[in-house]
């Protein structure tokens, strides 16, 4: 299967809810950026172990690490969770600018690091949402 038909599945397989919101982010991202890397990590590591929920990654970033090694990965990730949708934005230096510039706006969301946490769409505000996305991946 091709990165896209990954992610086609992964987003039909979640419930109702989550599938609808997770494709109005997906084709959000895909329309503005038809170009875009697409990733799709199934979140088990090497040994087939289940470490993550699967996530669906856009863009491309660096991550550097303190022992001197690199690895290319997505700029901003998306994944369905127990309670909804988890949207990561990686490569931020600050770890207070999400919450510092959007959480005011955002609307019902919990906001970490790098991390949004959401349990519906209807509960933020999606332009503040979309202009998270668009800036982080220079839409």
């Amino acid at each position: 299967m091709t990165q896209l038909e990954l992610i086609e599945h992964h987003i039909s397989i979640q419930n109702k809810s989550k599938s609808e919101d997770l494709f109005q982010l997906h084709q959000y991202i895909v329309q503005h950026q038809p170009q875009i890397n697409l990733w799709f990590f199934d979140g088990t590591n090497d040994v087939g172990k289940m470490v993550s929920n699967p996530t669906i990654g856009y863009g491309s970033h660096t991550i550097h690490y303190a022992n001197g090694t690199s690895k290319d990965f997505f700029r901003v990730g998306m994944c369905a969770n127990a309670t909804g949708i988890s949207l990561y934005i990686m490569g931020l230096s600050d770890k207070k600018f999400l919450i510092n510039t959007y959480g005011s706006r955002l609307g019902k969301a919990k906001i970490t690091g790098y991390c949004i946490r959401f349990t519906s769409l209807k509960n933020i505000h999606w332009e503040v949402l979309k202009e998270i996305i668009s800036v982080s991946l220079g839409m």
